[in-house]
């Protein structure tokens, strides 16, 4: 497999979920992928996992609501592999917490990890692809970012942050799109991860036929990465800031 054959790729969140399954598909399709989280341990054996079966891969404790860990993730990448290819912004929380039950503490919490680390993380790496004349971004938005509702898991700051990526990707997209930059958002919907499952959602609720039109299946984690990969991938050389909707027909309703 060498869908990304070549490629130095950057993924936030790697140590569970959605980036677990991104950076164990991104190294079966040959690219080298520094692999960072705030979880040194889990993001530890999650790297030994993938490299002891071959790949390449780095692990980066990093906080991504960081500009000081921005800057050393991107300078350790350029020190071991010279180049940057993809930047998966995956990482994010979320907080069952409404317009009124949100303290400020815990709406400036959200915005600094899902909407700041993506603009820290994308202001640190463009200047490297525009030297090099290309370069893909994926910026991990939800469907909570398009519609509201159930789609947010009570979350008002988590639906705003999400808001804020889907807008800020077709920002930077036409900004940069004459240096050969793309920069995408994927919209996942109800998928089985250990954060919809800290909200209570079992499997069973997410695969219902209320709130998801394919039933009996519910998202799982490599159905999201999948879409990452097409949109770092050069087969997806002629799209830049499209929204990919995962979802299951969620939000079609």
């Amino acid at each position: 497999m060498s869908r990304l054959a070549g490629k130095v790729a950057i993924i936030t969140g790697a140590a569970s979920g959605m980036g677990l399954s991104a950076l164990k598909l991104f190294v079966d399709e040959g690219a080298r992928v520094v692999a960072t989280d705030i979880s040194a341990e889990a993001l530890r054996q999650a790297v030994e996992e993938v490299t002891g079966n071959g790949g390449e891969a780095i692990a980066r404790t990093h906080d991504v609501s960081s500009a000081e860990d921005w800057k050393r993730v991107v300078d350790d990448v350029l020190a071991e592999w010279g180049r940057i290819d993809i930047l998966i912004n995956n990482a994010g929380i979320a907080m069952a917490k409404g317009v009124l039950e949100a303290e400020l503490e815990d709406w400036n919490k959200v915005m600094a990890i899902n909407v700041t680390g993506p603009w820290l993380g994308m202001k640190s790496v463009i200047p490297t692809m525009q030297a090099a004349g290309r370069g893909s971004i994926v910026n991990v938005s939800s469907i909570a970012g398009i519609v509201g509702g159930a789609s947010d898991g009570g979350s008002a700051a988590y639906s705003a942050s999400k808001g804020a990526v889907r807008s800020l990707t077709k920002h930077t997209a036409q900004w940069f799109a004459k240096d050969n930059i793309r920069v995408n958002s994927v919209h996942p919907g109800p998928v089985d991860t250990g954060m919809t499952r800290g909200y209570g959602l079992t499997r069973e609720l997410l695969a219902n036929p209320g709130t998801v039109p394919l039933p009996p299946h519910a998202g799982e984690a490599s159905d999201i990465a999948y879409g990452m990969l097409y949109l770092a991938s050069d087969e997806a050389k002629f799209i830049t800031g499209t929204e990919l909707v995962i979802d299951g027909g969620f939000i079609s309703q």
